[in-house]
């Protein structure tokens, strides 16, 4: 029997390792939106932290510059908090981009496997008609061998 090679092993292989790059690229992004959001959410907690202690200040006795500063450091919060939604929201865009990537590519291979599965299947149907042929003639042989000499 013949050994199996499929013609566009390369390929095959070119398109396995652009899907496995593109799920280590899908990992990242995700992993770096849930750094994002953990940030995001260390931020809300600080400035809730800072708008309790404002609340605490505003109950005791009345202190100016500790209640600016208090509230300039809520402002600065609120815009950290800002800024940072629109890192998560960057981080899931990049998120799904990564995540259509990797179906793209993860279809591409499949593409090619089924390719393969296809070419194999013919190479079996191909090896099978010639491994039959090569039985009959064997039996041909060995009939027309009998025939003369006359063997039953």
């Amino acid at each position: 029997m013949a050994v199996y090679k499929y013609k566009m092993q390369g390929i095959l292989d070119i398109k396995e390792k652009l899907e496995t790059q593109a799920k280590q690229e899908f990992a990242n992004a995700n992993l770096r939106l849930l750094e994002e959001e953990a940030l995001l959410d260390s931020i809300r907690k600080k400035k809730e932290s800072y708008i309790e202690e404002g609340v605490s200040l505003r109950m005791q006795t009345i202190d100016p510059v500790s209640i600016d500063i208090n509230k300039r450091a809520v402002e600065v919060m609120e815009d950290a908090e800002k800024k940072q939604e629109r890192e998560v929201a960057v981080a899931r865009k990049n998120v799904d981009a990564a995540r259509r990537k990797m179906m793209e590519a993860r279809m591409e291979t499949k593409i090619y496997e089924k390719l393969k599965e296809d070419d194999f299947k013919e190479f079996m149907t191909e090896e099978g008609k010639a491994e039959s042929k090569e039985i009959d003639e064997l039996n041909s042989f060995r009939f027309s061998e009998r025939a003369r000499r006359g063997d039953k």
